[in-house]
């Protein structure tokens, strides 16, 4: 379903966040006889929603309200966080009323062509913004949207570009219905397990962006264990096309007819001592690198593979000048009396907290973590503490856990300790770190049991850090 067609239709959405109030726009400008006719909430909104979503006559509906009322839509406009498995939507497509997102919305309206689309449960958001960066840095045009950048929407009031790089949730995943020309995946492990009811099914919609209509290539981070298996079946040790860095296949990719570019793996874009290389020949030295971290140069190495299937090659190491990271994710805060404090506030799974301590090597680490209690796996993240000399100093809700994990490991009691919050957490690192170490946010944990997000999660992380130091 394309945005254009619901020109006349009867429209019902479900949340009113940035991608609907975006969608409501769009809707108001250019489809006038289109309208807005409900609007679904989990809890009663703001009185001024109908404003936001410029639909004065839009039915509010709440509860055992939704499903008669949807019912009666011609389309369904759900935001990103409303789940596709949820009863009410479940049967609401079973009586034949379309569901849809406003990101698919406007990839159906622009087509795949050009689009590079970026997934994985972590790096997407960094890896993304270094895909934009560079292409301008080649020089060509780029826009970016999706959960960076703006709404996608919003594109169609901006000029066409070369290169769109499209930053995809699994929850846009799950019912998108046109894919990027490419599509890129950083790595695959457990998160999100009570959007998709299960880890299985979490995989198999991150998995399906490969398989869309429009797809041509499937990037694909070699080194990732959670990829293994879609992976495997490729040569990665085979020659390379020039720009592309793409392994020959020696089987189809899960099936899907997509050309296959596998980087973090010999004869492809690499991580060679902490820079990137690509078919062995260095390219940028780690310290020529805008981020930290081996796993934000391997981000950079996705990003340069995806770009080459685009026929976008920009020159290393000057495309990287200018670059800045996003917000809270490896963010040096402060640094007093030679201890650098770090919000890594974006890192909510044990996997993306590993990484995170891999940056600082050679370095004393006390480590804050965490927080929403998802059934996290720690069990691979407490040894490597415990052999790592990191202190660790754990905050409600999953910190406990996490701490005693770390004791089993082999961890002394006084290296691991409670804090009741974050604030106490900040004082106990203030007092334990010694000059030349780390203090490093990265909670293992989302944050929604004590912060509205990890955004906000980590502006207090500084608050504390800026009263503190």
């Amino acid at each position: 379903m394309r945005f254009s067609g619901l020109d006349g239709a009867s429209v019902g959405v479900w949340g009113a966040g940035r991608e609907i109030r975006s969608f409501a726009a769009q809707l108001a400008r250019r489809l006038p006889t289109a309208r807005i006719v409900a609007v679904a909430f989990d809890a009663a909104p703001a009185d001024d929603v109908r404003v936001e979503l410029s639909a004065p006559q839009a039915r509010i509906v709440t509860g055992a309200e939704i499903v008669p009322a949807l019912s009666q839509c011609d389309v369904i406009v759900r935001s990103p966080g409303v789940s596709v498995y949820r009863p009410e939507l479940v049967e609401l497509r079973a009586g034949g009323i379309p569901v849809t997102t406003a990101t698919s919305l406007w990839l159906a309206e622009h087509g795949p062509d050009g689009v590079l689309g970026v997934t994985g449960t972590k790096g997407k958001s960094t890896t993304a913004a270094l895909a934009h960066h560079l292409a301008q840095a080649a020089g060509v045009s780029a826009r970016l949207a999706g959960n960076i950048g703006v709404p996608a929407l919003e594109l169609l009031d901006a000029p066409d570009a070369h290169v769109t790089v499209l930053e995809l949730s699994s929850y846009h995943i799950a019912d998108l219905q046109t894919g990027p020309q490419v599509a890129l995946i950083t790595n695959l492990f457990r998160e999100h397990t009570e959007w998709h009811r299960s880890e299985g099914a979490y995989r198999a919609d991150k998995l399906r962006l490969l398989g869309l209509p429009g797809v041509r290539a499937a990037v694909l981070n070699g080194r990732d264990p959670g990829l293994a298996d879609t992976v495997r079946g490729f040569d990665t040790g085979a020659a390379t096309v020039a720009s592309g860095s793409r392994p020959r296949a020696v089987d189809d990719l899960l099936d899907y007819a997509v050309e296959p570019i596998i980087y973090g793996t010999r004869g492809s874009w690499d991580v060679c001592d902490g820079g990137v290389a690509f078919d062995g020949e260095s390219l940028a030295s780690a310290e020529e690198l805008p981020l930290l971290g081996q796993h934000n140069a391997l981000n950079l190495c996705g990003a340069l593979a995806a770009l080459g299937a685009l026929g976008v090659v920009p020159e290393l190491p000057e495309a990287l000048g200018g670059f800045r990271g996003l917000a809270h994710r490896l963010q040096a805060v402060a640094e007093r009396d030679g201890v650098l404090w770090v919000d890594d506030s974006i890192s909510t799974t044990p996997e993306s907290t590993l990484a995170a301590l891999a940056s600082f090597p050679g370095r004393e680490v006390v480590l804050i973590a965490g927080g929403q209690d998802r059934g996290q796996d720690y069990s691979a993240l407490a040894p490597v503490v415990v052999a790592g000399g990191t202190r660790l100093i754990g905050v409600p809700t999953t910190g406990e856990r996490l701490v005693v994990a770390a004791r089993e490991a082999g961890m002394p009691g006084g290296r691991a300790l409670l804090a009741a919050d974050l604030a106490g957490a900040v004082e106990l690192a203030r007092e334990t770190a010694s000059a030349g170490a780390v203090v490093l946010l990265s909670p293992a944990a989302p944050s929604f049991d004590h912060y509205r997000d990890f955004e906000q999660r980590g502006e207090r992380f500084a608050e504390l850090v800026r009263a503190v130091s």
